[in-house]
């Protein structure tokens, strides 16, 4: 099956898929389930592009086994922490429904087709190793699966270190700077977009897949300067005060670098 008709299945699926979660979220009145469905529905394109395409097997299977284990992952971390907290909603959706007060609806349906259409995009890398027909595996992809292996590694002991510091009654207030948060203050988005490049560095190993040079990039401006990074520190500094104008002061706000003095 050819490349654009792949994808046209996936853009019609995700948008059918997102306009019911829409309804499911407006039913429970919790509009942040919309990342936990983002997460799990690249494992399930990835799957998705692994029957639907002709390329070399082995790639069909290593690409989205790699992709649905990161998207388990991430996806159970997110359920944990966005239905641990239900009925009430992640402070995001909070100012969202502030923001778009006059036509709240309207404006959230469009966010959710738009979470819809970035699936579609930002699963390019995965489509296009799977439709690479080449016996010979290049030594991108050992680099890829071989960098996305330390990021998962270093997202997951990241948001380990964060769940055991708030488990703990003595931090409600505090801000976590132990581990991997002494050296970044999101580590964990970090890795994340470690992950990203990854899949691009395997994809560069087939025709056409420096194209999806588009997706890490796509990530680190979205970390960086929207719904990432930028919200987290709001509710942080709202949340900790000066313990956390003090921790933006003398830790690196991405890449993981040694601490300043304060």
């Amino acid at each position: 099956m050819s490349l654009p008709l792949i994808l046209l299945i996936a853009a019609g699926a995700c948008s059918v898929a997102f306009a019911l979660l829409f309804l499911l979220a407006r039913r429970i009145n919790n509009y942040g389930i919309v990342d936990i469905a983002w997460s799990y529905a690249f494992g399930a394109l990835a799957i998705l592009y692994g029957v639907l395409a002709n390329g070399l097997p082995l790639r069909r299977i290593l690409m989205p086994a790699l992709v649905v284990l990161w998207s388990l992952r991430l996806g159970t971390h997110l359920y944990k922490r966005v239905m641990g907290h239900h009925p009430e909603e992640d402070g995001r959706y909070r100012e969202m429904r502030t923001r778009w007060a006059k036509n709240f609806t309207w404006e959230m349906f469009k966010f959710y087709q738009l979470q819809a259409v970035s699936l579609v995009i930002l699963s390019l890398p995965f489509l296009l190793v799977c439709l690479n027909p080449t016996p010979a595996i290049h030594p991108l992809e050992l680099a890829g699966v071989t960098l996305w292996f330390i990021a998962l590694c270093g997202e997951t002991v990241a948001d380990a270190q964060l769940a055991a510091f708030k488990r703990q009654p003595e931090n409600r207030g505090k801000v976590c700077d132990f581990g991997l948060w002494r050296y970044s203050r999101h580590p964990n988005y970090f890795f994340e977009w470690l992950i990203w490049v990854a899949y691009f560095v395997f994809a560069c190993g087939s025709p056409w897949g420096w194209i999806s040079l588009i997706c890490p990039a796509s990530m680190l401006y979205l970390l960086l300067r929207v719904t990432g990074i930028p919200m987290t520190e709001e509710q942080s500094v709202r949340s900790r005060g000066d313990a956390y104008r003090r921790y933006q002061a003398t830790t690196s706000a991405f890449i993981p670098w040694f601490p300043k003095k304060p």
